[in-house]
Formats: structure tokens, sequence, C-alpha cells
């Protein structure tokens, strides 16, 4: 049997329970620690024998552990954590904050090229796999426009927004493509649509006793960089629906490249994906391409990778040759 790949795991939220359970369907991987910020003792895992340690702890496992998996979110953890880990480790992470990608990526391949290391950023579906596939889009028909549309799906950002409104007690927010802007795109028209033209806002949410809940309503379609732009459906149900109804975390969308070939053919690409639960799902992302970091760093591929730089043979745990047996 081959070297099994020992993977840690920094931070334990959704995401990071998410990638235990990935790891325990690859046999090729194998958790080797849990750093939290936490009080380790605080955390309960259902595997009696994965050993959760602090944060501060890492650094001594830096010739046990083969990649790590950064968790942390991508607004104040991951600009600190990601330079910070790749100086021992290989890593992978889920950055998400499309505008700083460029200077998050010098950051990271600077501190991972110094030591040697190979880390691959902004890994999940979007940023990554929809990423790939607006490139490949692009790539295969230059003539055309590429339409990404999110949801339906549970926008944790949106629903925090909502959360801090004076008088709610619970609430979710759902995006929703809206059907007309996905078939003007389906069809190959190639129509000019601002983001509130291709999604709804739909909300729901559960109020304490007493409040107002035209008002509540009135705040939130009203709310700017979040609502106010939008059409926004606002629906008040019990306790109990919300917690019966709303406690996952679903997502997904498209990606579709409308665009022309030859004398003016229409051709259509379109890659969707449907979530029952977002971060188990970039979870199960986050584990393949650790599989990658870990060869890419055996071959001496140090640095900062996004996945453009990362080829499919590096995911899978087949070989090359079974590759091009069984899905070629």
């Amino acid at each position: 049997m081959n070297k099994q790949i020992k993977i840690g795991i920094v931070g334990y939220g959704n995401l990071g329970r998410g990638v235990v359970s990935a790891i325990e369907q690859s046999s090729d991987m194998i958790v080797e620690g849990i750093f939290t910020r936490r009080a380790p003792e605080s955390i309960s895992v259902n595997n009696p024998n994965l050993k959760v340690l602090h944060i501060s702890q890492a650094e001594a496992y830096k010739d046990e552990i083969d990649v790590m998996i950064l968790c942390g979110g991508s607004a104040t953890d991951l600009p600190e954590q990601g330079p910070q880990f790749a100086r021992a480790f290989n890593t992978v992470d889920s950055f998400d904050t499309h505008a700083k990608i460029p200077e998050y990526f010098d950051s990271v391949d600077k501190a991972a090229r110094e030591n040697g290391k190979t880390s691959i950023i902004s890994v999940g579906w979007d940023p990554g796999l929809f990423s790939i596939n607006r490139l490949m889009a692009e790539a295969i028909l230059p003539a055309g426009e590429t339409y990404t549309f999110w949801g339906n799906g549970v926008s944790q950002g949106h629903s925090d927004a909502i959360r801090r409104i004076e008088g709610v007690k619970g609430a979710v927010q759902y995006t929703v493509p809206i059907k007309e802007a996905v078939e003007k795109v389906r069809s190959g028209i190639n129509p000019e649509l601002s983001t509130a033209e291709k999604h709804l806002r739909v909300c729901y949410v559960v109020t304490e006793e007493g409040y107002d809940q035209g008002e509540i309503e009135k705040e939130i379609i009203t709310m700017p960089n979040y609502f106010a732009d939008y059409e926004t459906e606002v629906n008040f149900i019990s306790e109990e629906e919300l917690k019966e109804k709303h406690s996952k975390l679903p997502h997904g969308g498209f990606v579709i490249r409308g665009g022309q070939s030859g004398e003016g053919n229409k051709q259509i690409i379109e890659f969707s994906l449907n979530l029952d639960s977002n971060p188990e799902f970039t979870s199960s992302v986050l584990v393949a391409y650790a599989r990658a970091a870990y060869r890419l760093n055996k071959e001496g591929q140090a640095g900062a990778k996004s996945v453009f730089e990362v080829l499919p043979v590096y995911l899978s745990p087949q070989s090359a040759e079974e590759l091009r047996k069984n899905l070629l």
C-alpha cells in the first residue's frame, strides 16, 4: 500500500468538519491533527482517534504533516494564516475575496517559495471549479459572453446582515437566479445583465415578540449594499419552521458561455452545480487539491499555485495510466 498523505486541518467550523468527512472517503489520506484557536478540549469530534491541538502547537508538526488545509475565513484569517503556514507546510486554502486574490497570491508565493513549500490558493467552486470553466469556455469560444449565476443557495453574509437588525431573532437569505435571465442566456442572445437582473433575494425571518414586521421588512429591502438594489422577497416564519426547513447550507450555480464559431454558428457551454451542503462540497474540493499540493511538492514545484496551474491528473488518486484507461 502506498504511503498515506498526512493532512493537518487549521480551523474546525463547517469547512473543517467537511474536510474530516472528505478524508474519511479518501483511502490515500489520513488526518494527522486538527489545530484550533479555541480550547482543544472544547472541540467535539466524532472520531476519538483524531488529535485536536491548539494552533500554537502546529509548527511542532511540520515534519509530520504533508499538507495543511486552512479552513479559516477570507476576511481576517487567511490573509495572516496563508503566508504564515506556507513558511512551514504545503498548504491549500479557499481564499475567496476575488478582488484581493492577486495580492494574496503574491504574499503566499513569497513565503512558500522561500521555504520550498507548495501552496494552492483560492480552491473551491467559485473561485475554483467555476474559474476553470470560465477559462475553458472563453478559450474555446473567444467570440462570446460568459455569465455566472449563483444559487439557489444560502448567502451567509446576507443572512448575517438581516440578523443584525433589531428585533430579528433568526434569518436565512437565499440567492435565487432569475429564471428569465437564465433562459435569455441559454438562448444564446447574450443579453447585457447586471447582477441585480440575474438574482433574486429571498429572506426567511423570525422576529422577536413585540416588533413591527412591516418596519423590519422595510429595513431589509432598503439596506444598502445588500438588498436595496435587488428584487427582495421577505417571508416571516416561526422559529420552528426556520430550524426545520432552513438549517442546511445548500448552494450551487451555473457558468454559461454563449458564443459563435465558424460562420455564425451558435454554441452554448454550461457547467452547473446543485449542492445540499456548500461547506461539505468546498471541503471535498480542498481535499482533492491537497493531494495535488503533495504531489507537486514531491516534484519540487515550490511556490503558490492557483487552480489554473494544477493539472487535473494531480487531483485523482488514480495514476495517469489508469485515468487514460478508465476516464479518457
